[in-house]
């Protein structure tokens, strides 16, 4: 299976979906590194971009050479996000990601995200401006519609199409929804319906038979993981994997995932400093180890270090007794 994103062609029908504080740079290179074709920043604010500050270029880092790099870009205004996304093509994007499903109050308040689905003329305004701006494809992801009553996820997706845009990518729920109750891999299908460009389905993807089940529902033509890729920067991997020949991979074993998770813990050292690296790892810490036998006081006793020395002795510590543990 594989995907044409205008001129680009993408051979794993698998992407790793933009999460603001999640998938940054050291998480992106982790999930390359373990088989992810292709990358995607955190969601950009266009502002950002324009000023070009550290902020936004830390978010639009490049973590591999040998991947297709998609800079996701936020806002309301065409003309500021044309010039957004210019920015980012000539810091070397080759995809301009539209962020239309972001149902986070900050961002909806300001127009942005989600609330553009509410706005249809607004919307086809944005297309049109930034596809016109660069010479790259443009792609979008949003969510089936604002609330129940108004899923127009079709009808953008049609829009979308008509304006240039090359790739959909939709979240099987309305941002009412935010992140509850399930995602509707069957109303994707009614976006796929509707539209000649690729779709790919989004939402409550975190193991291999849920891809399954997601394509069978969605007719879509890939999927996109988000949360379940947190704490398992591997399962895209294996995703792209079981799709090309049927492998089902059990996941690294204990002591790989250890030398993952000190292989993390060191990348964030280095892109954030010590003060910000050791606590934006913490939620990293808890994903990885979730599920495991005494995970609950290992995160406890993380929590509580604040030198890196001290973290790395924990971690290999609580990995060293699991292991044990699981071979006696």
């Amino acid at each position: 299976m594989s995907i044409q994103i205008g001129p680009l062609k993408l051979d794993a029908p698998v992407l790793l979906a933009p999460m603001s504080g999640v998938t940054d740079l050291p998480f992106r290179r982790l999930a390359r590194r373990l088989g992810a074709a292709m990358e995607t920043s955190e969601m950009i604010a266009c502002r950002e971009a324009i000023l070009r500050t550290d902020s936004s270029r830390r978010k639009a880092g490049r973590a591999s050479d040998g991947a297709i790099m998609a800079v996701q870009i936020a806002g309301h205004d065409p003309e500021i996000m044309a010039d957004a996304a210019r920015f980012c093509v000539d810091d070397g994007a080759d995809i301009i990601d539209l962020n239309f499903g972001c149902p986070a109050k900050k961002v909806v308040g300001k127009l942005s995200g989600s609330a553009l689905m509410r706005d249809e003329c607004r919307a086809a305004e944005i297309f049109e401006a930034v596809v016109g701006a660069v010479d790259v494809p443009v792609t979008l992801k949003m969510r089936t519609g604002w609330d129940e009553n108004h899923r127009n996820a079709p009808k953008l997706a049609q829009i979308a199409e008509r304006s240039g845009i090359r790739l959909v990518t939709v979240h099987g729920r309305t941002r009412a929804q935010k992140y509850n109750g399930q995602a509707d891999w069957r109303f994707i299908r009614r976006v796929k319906e509707a539209v000649r460009i690729p779709v790919i389905a989004n939402g409550d993807i975190r193991c291999l038979d849920d891809i399954a089940a997601c394509l069978a529902r969605s007719g879509a033509d890939g999927v996109m993981i988000g949360r379940g890729a947190c704490g398992r920067p591997w399962v895209i991997g294996e995703a792209i994997r079981y799709l090309a020949d049927g492998t089902r991979g059990q996941g690294p074993a204990l002591g790989e995932q250890m030398a993952i998770v000190l292989e993390h813990f060191e990348a964030m050292l280095v892109h954030y400093g010590e003060y910000r690296g050791v606590r934006n790892f913490r939620k990293h810490v808890s994903w990885y180890s979730n599920g495991l036998p005494n995970s609950t006081g290992f995160r406890d006793r993380i929590f509580k270090l604040e030198h890196p020395a001290r973290i790395r002795t924990e971690i290999a510590s609580f990995y060293s007794a699991t292991i044990d543990k699981a071979a006696a």
